[in-house]
């Protein structure tokens, strides 16, 4: 077992060096050294730290899965606690709950007391004097929900309850909820409208454009010690770009796939083959039609470019025949 871990880090050690990289530039893990500014991402955390600083209850930022949504989320755990040290930060990462486990949670958060079972109502009280003492204390506490699309309705309408503790002229509690677009779908349905008329500040975070991509690719190979972060060609950008649709999960796979193809060939260079390898590789999660267009708009370049050349090699065969 030692041999086998000393020879996959001796690996490992291998690949950085070929790249001449310090980490492994597109692991999967959301590290916020690798957080890069992307003008959507850059926005929507501008948005929750404006709407946390007027005082606002409820914010909600969705985006498909992959988009970044957890990476902004504990970046901006980050930027809360630099821009305002009086804010306090509660970050749920599974909120698939009941409105009990919801509330006991928060407790536990807050490090409120309670007994195993014991009624709502008096979980809630003891909550509210504890945000009551944070208030006096001048300080504000923001619970961030992070897959907040799993929350069913009871769990929802108990964080509606929570945003009801305020004082005369300020929030106890200020919700951001981090969710995939299946939120908006729930929150649309005529039970769910008193929660979205809470709800004051939203944000969708886009994917990756063709002009941020090279910002993104750069940000994360220097982030990981290379020097210049150009390791990707023209052509591999492109059909990344084509076959990922902009989500930053599945750049980041095909990336690190990508590479590993090129190392294990001794390129330093990660060309368009490599990323057509790792597409190829990675079927299951690369099935858009945009990028199967692509492909057959390529292949018909090269059929026809074939069938042009043809065309001028039987033409010039008639004219020395004739």
């Amino acid at each position: 077992m030692t041999k086998g871990y000393e020879l996959v880090r001796r690996d490992l050690n291998m690949y950085l060096e070929h790249f001449s990289l310090r980490e492994l530039p597109f692991s999967l893990t959301p590290n916020t050294d690798f957080f890069c500014r992307l003008p959507g991402h850059q926005e929507a955390i501008n948005t929750v730290l404006f709407a946390l600083n007027s005082g606002e209850g409820f914010i909600k930022v969705t985006g498909e899965v992959g988009v970044g949504k957890t990476l902004i989320c504990r970046e901006l755990i980050h930027r809360i606690k630099d821009k305002f040290p009086n804010f306090i930060t509660c970050y749920f990462p599974n909120p698939d709950l009941t409105s009990q486990g919801l509330v006991e949670m928060m407790a536990n958060a807050l490090s409120v007391p309670y007994k195993i079972g014991e009624n709502q109502h008096n979980i809630i009280s003891s909550i509210h004097k504890k945000l009551l003492t944070h208030a006096k204390d001048d300080q504000r506490v923001v619970l961030m929900v992070d897959e907040a699309q799993a929350l069913n309705y009871e769990s929802l309408e108990m964080l509606r309850l929570l945003t009801n503790l305020e004082t005369q002229n300020n929030k106890l509690l200020h919700i951001i909820l981090f969710a995939q677009p299946e939120l908006d779908e729930r929150l649309n349905k005529p039970e769910l409208r008193q929660l979205t008329q809470r709800i004051t500040f939203s944000y969708y975070v886009p994917s990756i454009s063709e002009q941020d991509l090279d910002l993104y690719l750069c940000h994360r190979l220097i982030a990981a010690g290379h020097s210049n972060g150009l390791l990707f060609s023209i052509g591999a950008k492109r059909l990344l770009l084509k076959a990922s649709t902009g989500i930053p999960r599945i750049i980041n796979i095909l990336c690190h796939k990508a590479m590993l193809a090129a190392y294990g060939k001794g390129a330093i260079q990660i060309d368009a083959k490599a990323i057509r390898d790792s597409v190829s590789d990675s079927k299951e999660i690369v099935q858009t039609s945009q990028y199967r267009k692509y492909v057959v708009h390529q292949k018909s370049l090269i059929l026809g470019s074939i069938c042009c050349l043809l065309v001028a090699m039987a033409v010039g065969c008639m004219k020395i025949y004739l």
